[in-house]
């Protein structure tokens, strides 16, 4: 069972830890040349909260099913649940289209000469950053949620 409970955290660690990265990489006073390189790095981030996240949901059934922590219906599990179902939400409904609009701009074969960014596109970058700073709060509640455990 500890190694389950280990899988778990290192996945949930995992999956949700490069939501944190997220305000690094989406900066508004980057240039161009930078935002090119932080896009390029947060395609690679991609990968972790899909495997991670993946394996945190399905560990944590398990857990949930393995062990006595009483029904789905505790605030820290269901709170949990909907939580990371949120931040689903959040990064692929709404930052993951911003930042997709943002990066076809970006590296359009017409942009790359260009020195400054267009207000629309500022503006999808704030979208973006915006998304992410609920993102990351919800991940916050989320551990405290699994390390407190409140009822």
């Amino acid at each position: 069972m500890e190694w389950l409970v280990l899988i778990h955290v290192l996945s949930a660690i995992i999956g949700v830890g490069p939501t944190f990265f997220g305000h690094v990489l989406v900066r508004n006073n980057q240039t161009l040349e930078q935002l090119r390189h932080s896009m390029k790095l947060a395609r690679k981030l991609d990968f972790f909260p899909k495997i991670g996240g993946s394996i945190a949901v399905i560990s944590g059934i398990l857990l949930i099913s393995l062990n006595n922590y009483g029904s789905v219906t505790q605030i820290w599990i269901l709170g949990s649940l909907i939580l990371y179902v949120l931040i689903q939400i959040v990064v692929i409904g709404f930052v993951a289209p911003a930042q997709k609009r943002f990066t076809q701009w970006l590296f359009d074969a017409k942009n790359l000469n260009k020195i400054e960014l267009p207000q629309e596109q500022r503006v999808n970058l704030s979208r973006a950053n915006a998304m992410l700073y609920a993102a990351t709060a919800m991940g916050v509640v989320l551990f405290v949620f699994m390390i407190i455990k409140p009822n």
